[in-house]
Protein backbone atom coordinates (compact mmCIF):
# COMPACT_ATOMS: atom_id res chain seq x y z
CA UNK A 1 0.00 0.00 0.00
CA UNK A 2 1.39 3.41 -0.99
CA UNK A 3 0.56 6.49 1.11
CA UNK A 4 1.84 10.04 1.60
CA UNK A 5 3.69 10.54 4.88
CA UNK A 6 3.30 13.45 7.30
CA UNK A 7 6.14 13.16 9.86
CA UNK A 8 5.44 14.99 13.13
CA UNK A 9 6.80 15.27 16.62
CA UNK A 10 3.71 13.49 17.91
CA UNK A 11 2.20 10.01 18.15
CA UNK A 12 -1.39 9.54 16.98
CA UNK A 13 -3.41 6.50 18.06
CA UNK A 14 -6.38 5.01 16.19
CA UNK A 15 -9.60 6.72 17.18
CA UNK A 16 -7.93 10.04 18.01
CA UNK A 17 -8.76 13.13 15.94
CA UNK A 18 -5.96 15.65 15.40
CA UNK A 19 -6.47 19.27 14.27
CA UNK A 20 -3.80 20.28 11.73
CA UNK A 21 -2.92 23.67 10.30
CA UNK A 22 -1.34 23.13 6.88
CA UNK A 23 0.88 25.94 5.62
CA UNK A 24 3.96 24.39 3.97
CA UNK A 25 3.73 23.97 0.19
CA UNK A 26 4.49 20.22 0.26
CA UNK A 27 1.75 19.53 2.78
CA UNK A 28 -0.67 21.70 0.87
CA UNK A 29 0.08 19.39 -2.06
CA UNK A 30 -0.44 16.34 0.19
CA UNK A 31 -3.78 17.75 1.36
CA UNK A 32 -4.94 18.47 -2.19
CA UNK A 33 -4.01 14.92 -3.23
CA UNK A 34 -5.92 13.33 -0.34
CA UNK A 35 -8.98 15.55 -0.78
CA UNK A 36 -9.08 14.85 -4.53
CA UNK A 37 -8.62 11.09 -4.25
CA UNK A 38 -10.09 10.30 -0.84
CA UNK A 39 -6.84 8.50 -0.04
CA UNK A 40 -5.49 8.32 3.53
CA UNK A 41 -2.09 9.57 4.59
CA UNK A 42 0.22 8.50 7.38
CA UNK A 43 1.28 10.36 10.50
CA UNK A 44 4.54 9.02 11.87
CA UNK A 45 6.74 10.11 14.78
CA UNK A 46 10.02 11.91 14.07
CA UNK A 47 12.34 10.16 16.51
CA UNK A 48 15.37 12.37 15.82
CA UNK A 49 16.13 15.43 13.75
CA UNK A 50 13.87 17.77 11.85
CA UNK A 51 12.13 17.46 8.52
CA UNK A 52 13.36 20.60 6.77
CA UNK A 53 12.99 19.74 3.11
CA UNK A 54 12.30 17.07 0.53
CA UNK A 55 15.86 15.79 0.79
CA UNK A 56 15.85 15.77 4.58
CA UNK A 57 16.04 12.39 6.26
CA UNK A 58 14.84 12.53 9.86
CA UNK A 59 14.83 9.30 11.82
CA UNK A 60 11.23 8.09 11.71
CA UNK A 61 9.41 5.52 13.79
CA UNK A 62 8.67 2.25 12.00
CA UNK A 63 4.96 2.25 12.89
CA UNK A 64 2.52 5.10 12.31
CA UNK A 65 -1.18 5.89 12.12
CA UNK A 66 -3.32 5.74 8.99
CA UNK A 67 -5.27 9.00 8.83
CA UNK A 68 -8.37 10.20 6.97
CA UNK A 69 -9.44 13.82 6.58
CA UNK A 70 -12.80 14.35 8.27
CA UNK A 71 -13.09 18.12 7.79
CA UNK A 72 -11.13 20.61 5.67
CA UNK A 73 -11.25 24.38 5.52
CA UNK A 74 -9.20 26.28 2.94
CA UNK A 75 -7.89 29.83 3.30
CA UNK A 76 -7.66 32.22 0.36
CA UNK A 77 -3.85 31.93 0.39
CA UNK A 78 -3.97 28.12 0.09
CA UNK A 79 -3.48 27.14 3.72
CA UNK A 80 -5.78 24.50 5.24
CA UNK A 81 -7.27 23.68 8.61
CA UNK A 82 -7.95 19.96 8.88
CA UNK A 83 -9.50 17.51 11.29
CA UNK A 84 -7.62 14.27 10.70
CA UNK A 85 -8.86 11.02 12.26
CA UNK A 86 -6.57 8.05 12.83
CA UNK A 87 -8.30 4.89 11.59
CA UNK A 88 -5.59 2.24 11.94
CA UNK A 89 -1.88 1.47 12.03
CA UNK A 90 0.77 0.67 9.47
CA UNK A 91 4.38 -0.48 9.35
CA UNK A 92 6.76 1.30 6.98
CA UNK A 93 8.37 -0.98 4.39
CA UNK A 94 10.24 1.69 2.40
CA UNK A 95 10.25 5.45 1.82
CA UNK A 96 10.73 7.32 -1.45
CA UNK A 97 11.70 10.98 -0.78
CA UNK A 98 11.71 11.97 -4.45
CA UNK A 99 8.43 10.66 -5.85
CA UNK A 100 6.37 13.69 -4.77
CA UNK A 101 6.86 17.04 -3.00
CA UNK A 102 6.19 15.10 0.23
CA UNK A 103 7.49 11.74 1.44
CA UNK A 104 5.76 8.69 -0.03
CA UNK A 105 5.97 5.30 1.69
CA UNK A 106 5.12 1.74 0.88
CA UNK A 107 3.45 0.43 4.04
CA UNK A 108 1.76 -2.67 5.40
CA UNK A 109 -1.49 -2.09 7.34
CA UNK A 110 -1.34 -3.76 10.76
CA UNK A 111 -4.21 -5.90 12.02
CA UNK A 112 -5.25 -5.67 15.67
CA UNK A 113 -4.57 -8.91 17.52
CA UNK A 114 -6.21 -9.12 20.92
CA UNK A 115 -4.18 -11.95 22.46
CA UNK A 116 -5.80 -13.79 25.38
CA UNK A 117 -9.38 -12.48 25.37
CA UNK A 118 -10.11 -13.24 29.03
CA UNK A 119 -6.92 -11.50 30.13
CA UNK A 120 -7.71 -8.55 27.85
CA UNK A 121 -11.11 -8.15 29.54
CA UNK A 122 -9.53 -8.23 33.02
CA UNK A 123 -6.83 -5.77 32.04
CA UNK A 124 -9.41 -3.46 30.44
CA UNK A 125 -11.40 -3.37 33.69
CA UNK A 126 -8.22 -2.62 35.66
CA UNK A 127 -7.20 0.10 33.20
CA UNK A 128 -10.61 1.80 33.50
CA UNK A 129 -10.37 1.85 37.31
CA UNK A 130 -6.86 3.31 37.15
CA UNK A 131 -7.97 5.85 34.55
CA UNK A 132 -10.89 7.04 36.68
CA UNK A 133 -8.45 7.64 39.55
CA UNK A 134 -6.07 9.35 37.12
CA UNK A 135 -8.79 11.79 36.02
CA UNK A 136 -9.67 12.53 39.64
CA UNK A 137 -6.05 13.40 40.39
CA UNK A 138 -5.73 15.50 37.23
CA UNK A 139 -8.13 18.06 38.67
CA UNK A 140 -6.44 21.31 39.62
CA UNK A 141 -6.37 22.05 43.33
CA UNK A 142 -6.51 25.47 44.96
CA UNK A 143 -3.36 27.45 44.21
CA UNK A 144 -2.32 25.24 41.28
CA UNK A 145 -2.14 26.12 37.61
CA UNK A 146 -2.55 23.79 34.67
CA UNK A 147 -2.44 23.59 30.90
CA UNK A 148 -5.51 23.16 28.73
CA UNK A 149 -5.88 19.57 27.53
CA UNK A 150 -7.79 18.97 24.31
CA UNK A 151 -8.19 15.44 22.96
CA UNK A 152 -10.80 14.52 20.35
CA UNK A 153 -11.86 10.93 19.90
CA UNK A 154 -13.73 9.11 17.15
CA UNK A 155 -15.19 5.73 18.06
CA UNK A 156 -17.54 3.25 16.40
CA UNK A 157 -19.86 0.74 18.09
CA UNK A 158 -23.52 -0.31 17.84
CA UNK A 159 -24.61 1.98 20.69
CA UNK A 160 -26.17 5.42 20.28
CA UNK A 161 -24.01 8.43 19.48
CA UNK A 162 -23.05 10.78 22.30
CA UNK A 163 -20.55 13.53 23.02
CA UNK A 164 -18.93 13.87 26.42
CA UNK A 165 -16.48 16.21 28.07
CA UNK A 166 -14.11 15.74 30.96
CA UNK A 167 -12.97 18.92 32.62
CA UNK A 168 -9.99 19.77 34.73
CA UNK A 169 -11.46 22.77 36.58
CA UNK A 170 -11.37 25.57 33.97
CA UNK A 171 -9.23 23.54 31.57
CA UNK A 172 -11.29 21.18 29.42
CA UNK A 173 -10.30 17.86 27.93
CA UNK A 174 -12.80 17.49 25.10
CA UNK A 175 -13.73 13.99 24.05
CA UNK A 176 -16.05 13.59 21.07
CA UNK A 177 -17.13 9.95 20.94
CA UNK A 178 -19.43 8.44 18.32
CA UNK A 179 -21.30 5.31 19.34
CA UNK A 180 -19.81 4.31 22.69
CA UNK A 181 -21.04 1.59 24.99
CA UNK A 182 -21.01 2.91 28.58
CA UNK A 183 -20.07 5.99 30.60
CA UNK A 184 -17.81 6.13 33.64
CA UNK A 185 -17.82 9.19 35.90
CA UNK A 186 -14.32 10.23 36.90
CA UNK A 187 -14.57 13.09 39.37
CA UNK A 188 -18.16 14.01 40.05
CA UNK A 189 -20.55 15.97 37.90
CA UNK A 190 -17.84 18.05 36.22
CA UNK A 191 -16.01 15.11 34.63
CA UNK A 192 -17.43 12.14 32.81
CA UNK A 193 -16.04 10.03 30.02
CA UNK A 194 -17.67 7.53 27.72
CA UNK A 195 -15.76 4.26 27.96
CA UNK A 196 -15.91 1.74 25.08
CA UNK A 197 -16.47 -1.89 26.02
CA UNK A 198 -14.12 -3.25 23.34
CA UNK A 199 -10.68 -3.83 24.94
CA UNK A 200 -8.79 -2.94 21.74
CA UNK A 201 -10.70 0.32 21.20
CA UNK A 202 -10.25 1.12 24.89
CA UNK A 203 -6.51 0.47 24.71
CA UNK A 204 -6.12 2.96 21.86
CA UNK A 205 -8.43 5.51 23.51
CA UNK A 206 -6.43 5.56 26.74
CA UNK A 207 -3.12 5.48 24.84
CA UNK A 208 -4.20 8.67 23.09
CA UNK A 209 -5.53 10.46 26.17
CA UNK A 210 -3.11 9.69 29.02
CA UNK A 211 -0.25 12.16 29.14
CA UNK A 212 2.99 10.34 28.34
CA UNK A 213 6.42 10.92 26.82
CA UNK A 214 6.52 10.33 23.08
CA UNK A 215 8.74 7.20 23.20
CA UNK A 216 6.36 5.60 25.69
CA UNK A 217 3.28 6.50 23.64
CA UNK A 218 5.01 5.12 20.53
CA UNK A 219 5.58 1.81 22.33
CA UNK A 220 1.86 1.71 23.15
CA UNK A 221 1.05 2.27 19.49
CA UNK A 222 3.48 -0.46 18.42
CA UNK A 223 2.24 -3.10 20.88
CA UNK A 224 1.66 -6.34 19.00
CA UNK A 225 -1.49 -7.31 20.91
CA UNK A 226 -4.24 -5.59 22.89
CA UNK A 227 -3.10 -7.50 25.97
CA UNK A 228 0.44 -6.13 25.62
CA UNK A 229 -0.87 -2.57 25.16
CA UNK A 230 -3.17 -2.81 28.18
CA UNK A 231 -0.35 -4.20 30.33
CA UNK A 232 1.79 -1.20 29.40
CA UNK A 233 -1.13 1.15 30.02
CA UNK A 234 -1.79 -0.21 33.51
CA UNK A 235 1.89 0.24 34.34
CA UNK A 236 1.82 3.79 32.96
CA UNK A 237 -1.37 4.67 34.84
CA UNK A 238 0.07 3.26 38.07
CA UNK A 239 3.06 5.55 37.63
CA UNK A 240 0.91 8.58 36.83
CA UNK A 241 -1.43 7.95 39.77
CA UNK A 242 1.60 7.67 42.08
CA UNK A 243 3.12 10.93 40.80
CA UNK A 244 -0.15 12.87 40.67
CA UNK A 245 -1.10 11.71 44.14
CA UNK A 246 2.05 13.41 45.38
CA UNK A 247 1.59 16.36 43.00
CA UNK A 248 4.76 15.37 41.14
CA UNK A 249 5.46 15.30 37.42
CA UNK A 250 7.75 13.08 35.38
CA UNK A 251 10.75 15.14 34.22
CA UNK A 252 12.05 14.48 30.72
CA UNK A 253 14.74 17.01 29.73
CA UNK A 254 14.94 18.11 26.12
CA UNK A 255 17.60 16.24 24.16
CA UNK A 256 19.49 19.48 23.42
CA UNK A 257 19.85 20.09 27.16
CA UNK A 258 21.80 16.82 27.39
CA UNK A 259 24.06 17.65 24.47
CA UNK A 260 22.46 15.24 22.04
CA UNK A 261 19.56 12.97 21.27
CA UNK A 262 18.11 10.97 24.13
CA UNK A 263 16.53 7.58 23.51
CA UNK A 264 13.78 6.32 25.78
Amino acid sequence: MEIPLFPLHTVLCPGIVLPLHIFEDRYRALTRHCLATGAPFGIVLIREGREVGVGAAPALAEVGALVEIREAGRYADGRYDLLAAATGRFAIDSIDPGRAPYLVADVTPLEDEIGDEARAERLAATAVRRFVRYLELMRIRDGETGEALDVRVELDSPAADRSVTTSRDESDREVEADSVAAAASASGEEASLAIPDDPTVLSYLLSGIVQAELPRRQRLLEAETTVERLEKLVTLLDREVFLLGRRLRFFAPHAQALGGARRG
